[in-house]
Formats: C-alpha cells, sequence, structure tokens
C-alpha cells in the first residue's frame, strides 16, 4: 500500500488533509511554536503533564529535536506540527507516540491546539489525515488515545473520527500535577474495512489508502 498526499523524507513524512499540512519539527519552528504555545499556556495547562521551567527554551525545543529524531530513527514515535495549508501558520501539534511492534503493532495518538485555532475542526482534519498513514504507511493494527473525562471535546473528536469508547483508567496519566482518571478509546484497521469511519472517508480531509496499482 502507498498513502495519496503522504511524501516521505529523512526527518519524517509529510500529510496534507483538508486546509492542513503536518510535519515533523525543525529548528526554525521554534518562535512560532514558543509564541503559540505561551499564548495557548492557559488553556493548554488543564489537559497537559506541568511544563518544565525552561519548557519554551530554544535549548529545551534542541532536546526535544534531538527526542524526535530518535523516535523516527528507531520507529517509536512520529512527531507532526500541524500547518495552515493556505499561509503556513502554525496551528498545534500531534503525535504517534509508544509505537509497539511484534504481536501489538499499535501506538498512542496525542494532540494539542492553539487556543485561538481551537473549536474550528483543525484537530479533527489532522487526525483524519494522520489514521491512513498509520494504519497505511505504518501498517500499524491499532491506534489508541485517553482523555480526561471532562474534555468533551476531545471525545467529540475521537468519535466523530472513528474511535471506540473501550474503558475507563484510574489515576492514569499526570495531568497538571495530579493522577487522573482516563477515558481510553481505540480504533483498528478492521474498523477502516467494516465501515466504522466510512462517513468520513467521503470528506476532503481523509486521505485515501490506494493499493498499489490501482488507478484511484
Amino acid at each position: 500500500m502507498f498513502l495519496r498526499g503522504v511524501a516521505l523524507r529523512e526527518t519524517g513524512p509529510v500529510i496534507r488533509g483538508a486546509g492542513i499540512h503536518l510535519r515533523t519539527p525543525t529548528m526554525a519552528d521554534h518562535a512560532a511554536w514558543a509564541a503559540l504555545r505561551e499564548e495557548s499556556r492557559a488553556f493548554l495547562a488543564p489537559w497537559e503533564p506541568i511544563w518544565a521551567a525552561d519548557e519554551l527554551t530554544r535549548a529545551a525545543f534542541r532536546r526535544r529535536l534531538k527526542r524526535y529524531a530518535r523516535d523516527l530513527r528507531d520507529d517509536v514515535g512520529y512527531p507532526f506540527l500541524v500547518f495552515r495549508e493556505m499561509d503556513g501558520a502554525l496551528l498545534g501539534g500531534l503525535t504517534l507516540a509508544y509505537v509497539r511492534r511484534g504481536v501489538t503493532q499499535s501506538c498512542s495518538l496525542g494532540y494539542w491546539m492553539g487556543a485561538q485555532h481551537a473549536g474550528r475542526g483543525i484537530m479533527t482534519a489532522a487526525v483524519k489525515a494522520v489514521l491512513p498513514f498509520a494504519f497505511g504507511t505504518l501498517r500499524l493494527h491499532r491506534v489508541e488515545a485517553a482523555c480526561l473525562p471532562s474534555n468533551a471535546a476531545s471525545i467529540r473528536l475521537l468519535e466523530k473520527v472513528g474511535f471506540r469508547r473501550e474503558g475507563y483508567a484510574r489515576r492514569y496519566l499526570c495531568i497538571n500535577g495530579d493522577w487522573r482518571d482516563h477515558l481510553l478509546f481505540g480504533l483498528v484497521a478492521d474498523d477502516l474495512r467494516e465501515g466504522a469511519p466510512t462517513a468520513l472517508a467521503a470528506d476532503a480531509g481523509w486521505p485515501v489508502l490506494v493499493e498499489a496499482g490501482s488507478s484511484r
């Protein structure tokens, strides 16, 4: 299989969706990334681990990129920033983390959105764009996600894209300084074949998995 709309580079893939594209971060992104994160701090804090004191510095960002490069090289994580296609503005970020091979063939999905861009369907487009990459190019069987029970927007997003609610994990992650319960969601490759997100497949934002040799 190959994925229409995805270009592979040494630094990672570039994925295009509905009005957005996703690519691996570089040092040139630091200023925009730090500015968006800083102006969105109050919006993001309830849903994220406590930030380090030097969270937004160039040195911390450089360390982050080194970790990303190791993850890409070792096939354990695929980090992306989300940009508006029209003008290249940074909108948020998305990661396929903790890639596990062997009998599992799975990963964990995480994402964040700049406060000024939230509620506009942008992250829905980004998740829709990255899932065929996960199942097609990476040949994963399962994508997992977890969110706080109070995060209604994230629950709506996951369910809209086709994730199924699978469980409840007590004190699952340390968020904003406290161990918090999380809802657990999952999407498996069979869901695509069985039509779980069939309605979404017709949307402009859902890249199409194409069999080799197909004329589509």
